[in-house]
């Protein structure tokens, strides 16, 4: 472990790979893509590699590789990164912990869309290791289909939050769902005109559904209310803070 959190905190950016590894290539590619120079370990050419291994297990790699460390900071792995990468955090995060530079970046022309990162990083492969690539297709397509299913999933994301914020008591609700219509009526019996999106009459209702489920509305995706562009949750959660008397001083700043 302490191999581990040495190697990670000597330069802004590190990577833990494996030669093996398609997609850590694309990973390394896509920082050089971003104007970074991370330090590169590969567990499989080190002598203590297994035991490196475990050890980016118990930090929460799985899987091991590619393990990203940004300032020392474990990032995460492929998926992780590209995720930061879609919502424009990973550039950020490289620049603060001094692994590239913007007027680098601006020098060398770089300009980098999320959607076609896959492809793009593909190509600037080496051929030494293309090879590796074409032997499994498969971790390639899924590398695309990832880059662009998270692309959507910000998307609807960027739609719901913004939704959640045009008004201080907002409910994501279905038009048929006796459980929302019990918590709109608790809002205007308290003295509260919520704003009410009924997602089953929007096209992308149900892209908006799986948004409100990775926003932490898990047991059910409706009804969902935000108070002040903030999740509180769904009818346990609502029903739970009126019943202990924090619900009404929480909405007292919007009612009537």
């Amino acid at each position: 472990m302490d191999k581990v959190r040495d190697l990670a905190s000597k330069n802004a950016a590190v990577i833990f790979t494996k030669s093996s590894c398609c997609m850590c290539h694309s990973i390394k590619t896509l920082f050089y893509e971003l104007g970074a120079s991370p330090a590169i370990h590969e567990l499989d050419r080190v002598a203590n590699g297994r035991e490196m291994e475990w050890a980016l297990r118990a930090v929460g790699c799985n899987p091991t590789v590619p393990a990203v460390f940004i300032g020392g900071k474990w990032v995460g792995s492929a998926k992780d990164v590209l995720s930061l990468h879609l919502d424009g955090s990973l550039k950020q995060m490289l620049m603060e912990a001094k692994a590239i530079w913007t007027v680098f970046l601006t020098m060398m022309g770089i300009t980098v869309t999320p959607e076609t990162q896959a492809r793009k990083v593909l190509f600037h492969i080496n051929q030494e290791e293309l090879h590796l690539c074409y032997a499994r297709a498969d971790v390639v397509d899924m590398l695309i289909h990832t880059c662009k299913s998270l692309h959507r999933s910000s998307k609807y994301m960027e739609k719901v939050m913004g939704l959640a914020s045009e008004k201080g008591v907002v409910i994501f609700s279905k038009s048929s769902c006796c459980l929302c219509y019990a918590v709109k009526i608790l809002f205007r019996e308290i003295g509260v005109d919520p704003l009410v999106h009924e997602i089953d009459q929007d096209p992308e209702g149900r892209e908006m559904e799986k948004a409100l489920t990775r926003l932490g509305c898990n047991d059910a995706p409706v009804p969902a209310v935000f108070i002040g562009g903030k999740l509180m949750g769904s009818t346990n959660e609502v029903m739970s803070l009126h019943l202990s008397g924090s619900l009404i001083p929480m909405l007292k700043p919007y009612q009537n």
